[in-house]
């Protein structure tokens, strides 16, 4: 029965974490961006994202953020929340689910505790602006 479904594998989707000023914190903030770098329109987008980890011993968990986005057109991007500095030295996941056509696509990307740095940064497609990917 299991091997009769066909999950389609997820290409040209990834999330990237992007530090841009914030005139509210008066500082630089990551933020979480959507790239959709495919040749296809992407329908009833849902993310659902969570920090995890230990920091100093003890195992820390954030409450679960939910995001819907009715479309996110080819080729381009979509800001999904600030990521708070203190859940950095977490690991940030972040569960995607949408439509292309008919077809469900889901994944699960993962910025690992303390990945999101300057040290790791690389440019970011369609953004043009370094940030850190997740494929």
């Amino acid at each position: 029965m299991k091997k009769d479904i066909i999950i389609p594998e997820v290409e040209n989707v990834f999330l990237a974490a992007v530090q841009e000023w914030s005139d509210d914190f008066m500082e630089k903030v990551w933020y979480a961006y959507l790239i959709n770098d495919s040749d296809f329109l992407i329908e009833s987008v849902m993310v659902v994202s969570k920090a995890f980890g230990t920091i100093d011993g003890e195992m820390k968990k954030t409450s679960l953020l939910r995001h819907a986005f009715v479309e996110v057109p080819a080729v381009s991007v979509m800001k999904i929340e600030m990521i708070e500095k203190s859940v950095l030295a977490l690991n940030n996941e972040f569960m995607l689910t949408f439509f292309i056509g008919d077809k469900l696509y889901d994944k699960k990307f993962i910025f690992k505790a303390n990945f999101i740095n300057e040290i790791e940064v690389e440019e970011v497609p369609i953004l043009f602006v370094d940030g850190v990917i997740v494929r």
